[in-house]
């Protein structure tokens, strides 16, 4: 019988194989059309929108159930029904005001809600709506406003102030609908169409002899898809709703997509997709570019933004969704001033509708809002963010130690190599094979020694092996997902062949989870192995378009229909939590985990990448909006797979792919099991030599990205910042997702992504001027500008105003960087001015959260270079780390776009608490369209210290 299992296996795993070896094959996944809810959601709106005026509504609020007590205002909305279904649904309305204006919409049906419906099939499904996402994805942020107060409240509406001065909202009561107001404008309103929908429950009824069908019902109570049942024991109970942005003809967000940062419209029409977005997490090989198609991860989180404005919509909701969007069309003849508005409809299969408006007014503060509901991303460890060498699969031990060795030998810097799943015994984790990793901690260990780390693989599919100890302690305690009946483990197939997946919704499962990472029960594993979590969408691939179904049940008995795309997320955070306690209380190291799967608040314990991407032009094209849209929806820490996961990129594509990547918050070179050998060591010259160049920039720049992710750690601001983020008040740049800014430094980066392209616009929002980052070219003036990009060049231009700290030591790790001094280069601006933040802490331990750290502003006024604490009480920094600092020096001070006058000065004066000295100053004049350019070499400034340059 084992044998029979063993050969299964490699006959599913040859098949995936193959199956990787082709394009998406669309017919693996549904359409909206083959998606029932979808289907009823979309003919449902058409309904609505064909009888316009003459539509009657379905929805009312009763104005006599209204209350509103501290912030919190509940109330009933009636659905209204066939009379043989009782002629009325109850909806209880809660709407929550809370501090930081934001509002939240709830919406339940009283039904389902007391548990008075029948499930079908004998099911042990609960009966209740979901309403447990927010144990997952929220942390906090949900404080009332308990001055929230009714201002009127007459026979059609009822008006509420709270939150900030000019915060309002009005509800209609029928047609029922929300609107959200600020500052007098109507920023989103909900159910302006009526496309309100929430199906009630309702038993299934037998049409008797020769009685026929008033609706179609042919995907209400069972629902098949490539050879797959669903029994959907509690029948039809989708939710939609559409959500209007008046005045908003940009929307962001919703990933993950492959497709535009600014989102297309999905109704048709030139350029526009005919296609909702749909967010359902699924194990997509090699995905099309340009699509609304459903990838690994969803994060139902939307923006709007209008010139001088932003706002967000939160869609908290778990189930398979999808988001039809639309714009209004303005009257070419009109005089009038009308802007274009833009149109969502959101439609999910379950829960309750549960939506989030957040007001802005800018995007700054949505971001904040955001992180206030679901956290901020958490400040990785230093060593994550260098390059990262990775393939399916390195062969052994002895393959990991000649690839370190290469590294070194063609002097490239690198911090992490990778494992995928080979490295295990027959494909059970938490084992190593004892042909090819009979000595893993060998391997370890030379890695420890240039403070380089190591990943290895481990999915949530456990093989399915009575001989295995971790899936027999699994089975036997009840920590798997089980079938639609609930009693067995249920029992698919992915890498090991037959195996269970470990469920992640389980307390009690977490609790075993997490201690299998203890060094203990983990052989041969060290401190410097952190992890990685694929497949966990979940991938099964016997399963319904590659994952599990949807009668499944989860810990609680919710169906996995409900907890769909945030399953993925319980895996990774119940990873985070393992390698946080390995290391034991009072040691504990930050862990980096790596996850293809990811939801709503996935921000806190993980980073992600955009997965099966291919060598081609057309991915590498892609992957920058793709990375953006990520970045805006709160998961900054994202990239994708330099070079293409499949196939075998040419010259130009990887060295142009590596130019890329080194500006990725997560840089990583990865490829398929088939794809040729291709270390960046071993594409020949002249490649080789620009592709160590593009990461010598990257570990240059470390500083900044550093200190770009500290800030994204504190309040939610994107690593990589889209043109809406920085300049909102320039809607000539809402549409641009193939430039963007590097945090605060200033630094505005255009990637080379076509072939052949030795030239590139660059769009400039304003007229400050931009430097060359490599030789102080000027551009300046608003617009588009040519920039020159041969093969060896990135466009990478810094706006004048802001300051870039870098280290220019080249070494062969991030870890080995730490007390390496720094250089500090100011772009003055119009005004003659410039300045900027670092931020340092030991890049590996949690200490930061108790002063181990220094944020230092750095600012040169016209006349002075100026060191100081950033916004923070001296109480705070504990006085050992900066101490352990004071030997960290600034070696060198750049200032571009200095004035002529500067000719003749020959040294400056450096003060600080110990004293004052003179140092150097060295002016060279920049020819025709360059900067005048003033260096001051070794000023002997501590960078942990206040000092003053006098210039």
């Amino acid at each position: 019988m084992q044998l029979l299992t063993a050969k299964l296996a490699c006959l599913v795993a040859l098949v995936a194989q193959l199956d990787l070896t082709n394009a998406v094959k669309h017919a693996d996944f549904k359409t909206c059309s083959q998606s029932g809810f979808c289907k009823r959601g979309r003919e449902f709106a058409d309904r609505v929108a064909a009888a316009g005026p003459a539509w009657t509504p379905e929805y009312e609020l009763a104005k006599d159930t209204i209350s509103l007590n501290d912030g919190v205002l509940t109330a009933t909305v009636f659905k209204t029904v066939d009379e043989k279904d009782g002629g009325k649904v109850e909806l209880p309305l809660k709407m929550s005001f809370l501090v930081n204006s934001v509002a939240r919409v709830q919406l339940d049906e009283a039904k389902r809600q007391k548990g008075e419906i029948e499930l079908r099939h004998d099911s042990k499904a609960r009966k209740e709506r979901y309403n447990e996402a927010e144990k997952f994805a929220l942390v906090g942020g949900t404080n009332y406003d308990v001055h929230a107060n009714i201002l009127n409240s007459d026979e059609d509406s009822t008006k509420i102030r709270y939150g900030w001065d000019g915060q309002q909202v009005v509800i209609d009561y029928k047609p029922f609908k929300i609107s959200f107001i600020r500052d007098g404008e109507v920023q989103a309103v909900f159910n302006q169409r009526n496309f309100l929908t929430m199906e009630h429950w309702r038993p299934k009824r037998e049409l008797k002899e020769g009685e026929e069908a008033t609706v179609d019902e042919s995907t209400w109570w069972d629902e098949s898809f490539g050879g797959n049942t669903d029994s959907k024991p509690r029948g039809p109970e989708s939710i939609g709703l559409d959500i209007t942005f008046p005045g908003y003809e940009h929307v962001y967000g919703i990933p993950e997509h492959a497709s535009g940062l600014s989102l297309k419209e999905t109704r048709g029409g030139e350029g526009n997709y005919e296609e909702p977005y749909r967010l359902y997490n699924a194990d997509v090989f090699e995905y099309i570019t340009d699509s609304p198609m459903t990838l690994y991860g969803s994060i139902p989180f939307m923006q709007a933004a209008k010139n001088g404005s932003t706002v967000g919509v939160f869609w908290l909701n778990s189930a398979e969704t999808w988001v039809d969007v639309t714009k209004s069309k303005k009257n070419p003849a009109s005089l009038s001033n009308e802007k274009q508005s833009t149109h969502t409809h959101w439609m999910s299969e379950t829960g309750i509708l549960d939506v989030f408006f957040l007001p802005g007014p800018n995007a700054g503060y949505v971001y904040e809002q955001y992180s206030d509901l679901t956290g901020t991303t958490t400040l990785p460890p230093q060593f994550s963010l260098g390059y990262h060498q990775c393939r399916w699969n390195y062969v052994s031990q002895d393959d990991i130690k000649d690839v370190d060795r290469n590294f070194d030998k063609f002097d490239m810097p690198y911090d992490v190599i990778w494992l995928d799943i080979e490295y295990t015994e027959d494909k059970k984790y938490f084992t190593w094979d004892p042909s090819n990793f009979n000595d893993p901690l060998s391997m370890q260990k030379q890695l420890d020694m240039r403070d380089r780390k190591l990943v290895v693989i481990i999915d949530p599919h456990i093989k399915n092996d009575p001989n295995y100890s971790i899936n027999k302690e699994m089975n036997s305690a009840g920590y798997a997902v089980k079938d639609k009946h609930g009693e067995k483990s249920f029992e698919g197939w992915c890498w090991p062949g037959s195996s269970n997946w470990v469920d992640g919704l389980n307390p009690n499962a977490v609790t075993w989870w997490k201690s299998l990472f203890d060094l203990k029960r983990f052989p041969s594993c060290s401190k410097n192995v952190h992890i990685w979590n694929d497949m966990n969408e979940p991938s099964v691939f016997n399963g319904p378009e590659i994952t599990m179904p949807k009668d499944n049940l989860h810990y609680g008995n919710w169906e996995h229909r409900d907890v769909h795309n945030l399953a993925g997320m319980a895996f990774h955070n119940a990873t985070y939590g393992g390698m946080i306690e390995r290391d034991g209380p009072g040691n504990e190291r930050r862990p980096f985990v790596l996850t293809r799967s990811f939801f709503a608040g996935s921000q806190r314990t993980a980073a992600m990448w955009t997965g099966d991407n291919q060598a081609s032009w057309e991915h590498l094209a892609q992957a920058f909006p793709m990375i953006l849209s990520q970045g805006i929806a709160g998961m900054p820490f994202a990239g994708a797979d330099v070079g293409g996961f499949f196939g075998n990129p040419v010259p130009e594509l990887f060295t142009r792919w590596y130019q890329s990547g080194a500006f990725y918050p997560f840089f990583r070179g990865h490829a398929h099991i088939d794809a040729k050998r291709r270390e960046p060591y071993l594409v020949d010259e002249p490649y080789r030599s620009i592709v160590r160049d593009a990461l010598r920039l990257r570990y240059q720049l470390l500083p900044v990205w550093y200190t770009a992710f500290q800030r994204a750690s504190k309040d939610g601001m994107p690593v990589i910042r889209p043109h809406f983020v920085m300049f909102p008040n320039d809607p000539e740049g809402f549409g641009i997702d193939d430039q963007f800014f590097v945090g605060d430094s200033g630094l505005l980066v255009k990637p080379v992504v076509k072939e052949g392209q030795t030239e590139t616009e660059v769009y400039l929002p304003d007229d400050e001027p931009y430097y060359d980052y490599q030789d102080y070219k000027v551009y300046k003036g608003k617009g588009w500008h040519k920039v020159h990009a041969p093969l060896e060049k990135i466009p990478l231009l810094v706006r004048g105003s802001h300051m870039v700290p870098r280290k220019d030591r080249h070494r062969r790790s991030a870890g080995l960087m730490k007390f390496d001094p720094y250089t500090l280069v100011f772009a003055i601006n119009n005004e003659g001015k410039s300045g900027g933040l670092l931020y340092h802490d030991d890049g590996e331990t949690f200490s930061y959260s108790t002063g181990s750290y220094i944020r230092k502003s750095y600012s040169f006024d016209g006349r002075n270079i100026i060191s100081r604490d950033f916004d923070v009480p001296d109480e705070r920094i504990d006085p050992a780390f900066v101490d352990s600092m004071k030997n960290v020096r600034v070696e060198k001070i750049i200032l571009v776009g200095v004035p002529d006058d500067w000719k003749d000065k020959k040294t400056v004066t450096v003060t600080d608490k110990e004293g004052e000295w003179k140092v150097d100053l060295e002016f060279k004049k920049g020819e025709k369209g360059y900067a005048n350019v003033a260096t001051v070499r070794d000023p002997k400034a501590k960078v942990a210290g206040d000092w003053i340059v006098e210039l």
